[in-house]
């Protein structure tokens, strides 16, 4: 499997990959644009990148093989996750690595700003010495106002505590109660910009969060404040951010990150009072062999181990449970598959419930849309895109768990409707490693759901299954094994042949023939 470390990373990484066996390691002197990307991917089954390269839609269709993309750092912006999604590409990241890193450029840039060191250097090296109008501030008894609460943001406060400042945050994902620091006090964004003497921004670049700090927010903050942002570009609008500093709106600003990068035309450079750094926070010596070597033992567990830590985009919170819940998820694999191969039509609605010690109804639901799509759509279809392709097929997805009393210690209810009918199937896993399907649109069953199958729904009256059995004997097909239901009130039963091998459509036909067969299907298992 090759694996295209696109942009610099810590050669430490690169040196573990290359020791693995069964990994063919290509890397790359400097960061490619798309075009020159596209003829690179077609055999590529994972990319490492940092924040230059930019993972795009049509590169990864450009990439049948690809299974995996690796961030060396938190932010994702430069990779378009939801193609990834779609194409079945788990997107990593290294949360938690270059924290102290970035929380410590903040606090950096922090100082710099309101003790004027940028200005005063400045000054200094074209010749003049302006100590009385360098006069900074102190950060003791200053209001610190954070939005967003997570790792960086913690550590940020964490730090700046000890300075003697009071804080104020915001998160919309983080009660109070649960924060880990109780001198924090929470508040309403709009309160926060107008309360804060200094803000600083810890949140990632996602759509509730692009020009969160626009021109208007700006207004509402004191004169004599400051804005940090080491987050991620696009937070802030910088055309915005410029007019503020020229019309005196706010003190002064600090940005690491920016809307386009390499950012050499941003209108920041031209503003007054501002502190930029190329996108800093992260390099250092000790974040980078970090990183490195993280982003690159995660892309490695992967491919050979099959290992999920930090994906973004699997809809599953805790991945250990895809191995301790794995036979009951390949069990709702095959039940999505039986459900396929019985379908004349589109599906409208898919419901699926879990009984009983089978909680994880989430994991269920991904499984059988994994067997049930993967059956038209193949191998392509995987945990990661499985609710994603359903959902752009119209597929009306629900899910519920039952918690009342049950005869089977597990089961897993799913229910298919097309044109306005629906069909039922019900299956339970004994001993948590005997799949069993016990239960067909009111038909009940002890059936291991492999091989070949044959569904026979036909009148409740003597010689039918005589009548088959010759003419499967004719053919030479041999039958393994059958089942029967019967719903004696409908005069009707429904049998289920095992085959040792297929039978032809033409075979199917002389079959449906026997006058009374109401219907027969025959799938693969």
């Amino acid at each position: 499997m090759k694996v295209l470390v696109c942009d610099p990373i810590s050669q430490t990484g690169i040196d573990f990959l290359k020791q693995q066996e069964g990994l063919e390691v290509s890397v790359l002197d400097r960061c490619h644009s798309e075009k020159e990307l596209l003829p690179l991917v077609g055999d590529v089954s994972a990319m490492a990148v940092r924040s230059e390269t930019k993972v795009t839609k049509a590169l990864l269709e450009a990439a049948p093989d690809m299974k995996i993309v690796g961030r060396a750092g938190v932010g994702v912006d430069n990779i378009d996750i939801e193609a990834a999604t779609q194409n079945g590409v788990i997107v990593m990241n290294t949360p938690g690595v270059n924290t102290v890193a970035a929380a410590e450029h903040t606090i950096a840039l922090m100082l710099s700003l309101v003790r004027n060191v940028h200005r005063g250097h400045s000054s200094l090296i074209a010749g003049q010495w302006d100590r009385n109008e360098l006069v900074g501030s102190e950060l003791r008894g200053k209001t610190l106002g954070v939005i967003g609460l997570g790792k960086v943001g913690s550590e940020v406060i964490k730090r700046l505590h000890g300075f003697g400042m009071d804080v104020i945050g915001y998160d919309p994902y983080i009660k109070a109660e649960n924060y880990e620091f109780d001198y924090v006090e929470f508040c309403d964004v709009d309160r926060l910009f107008r309360e804060s003497d200094i803000i600083s921004l810890h949140v990632p670049l996602v759509d509730s969060t692009k020009d969160l700090v626009d021109l208007e927010r700006l207004k509402s903050m004191k004169p004599s404040s400051f804005l940090i942002n080491c987050a991620r570009g696009g937070v802030v609008n910088e055309q915005d951010l410029a007019v503020a500093l020229e019309q005196g709106i706010l003190a002064g600003a600090a940005v690491d990150v920016f809307e386009s990068e390499p950012a050499l035309d941003t209108p920041l450079a031209s503003a007054p009072n501002i502190l930029l750094t190329p996108h800093l926070g992260a390099s250092t010596q000790e974040a980078k062999e970090g990183v490195s070597r993280a982003v690159c033992e995660q892309v490695r567990d992967f491919l050979i181990d099959g290992k999920l830590e930090n994906a973004l985009n699997i809809p599953i919170s805790d991945l250990s449970l895809l191995r301790s819940l794995e036979p009951h998820l390949d069990f709702a694999t095959k039940i999505g598959e039986f459900h396929q191969q019985l379908s004349s039509s589109p599906a409208d609605r898919i419901h699926v419930e879990t009984r009983g010690t089978l909680t994880e109804v989430k994991l269920v639901t991904i499984a059988f849309l994994k067997g049930f799509l993967g059956t038209v759509h193949g191998s392509s279809i995987n945990f990661v895109n499985a609710l994603a392709v359903a959902q752009q097929n119209g597929i009306e997805i629900e899910e519920a768990y039952h918690h009342g009393k049950e005869d089977y210690a597990n089961l897993i209810s799913t229910t298919v409707t097309f044109d306005g009918e629906s069909r039922t199937i019900r299956g339970s896993l004994f001993s948590d490693k005997h799949p069993r399907i016990v239960y067909y649109d009111g038909f009940h069953f002890d059936l291991n759901p492999t091989g070949t199958l044959l569904i026979v729904e036909n009148e409740d009256v003597p010689g039918v299954v005589g009548k088959m059995g010759t003419y499967l004997g004719k053919i030479g097909a041999n039958i393994a094994g059958y089942q029967l239901s019967r719903k004696a009130e409908h005069h009707y039963a429904m049998g289920i042949i095992r085959l040792d091998s297929a039978i032809s459509d033409d075979d199917l036909k002389e079959l449906t023939d026997i006058k009374e067969i109401i219907s027969i299907r025959q799938i693969v298992l």
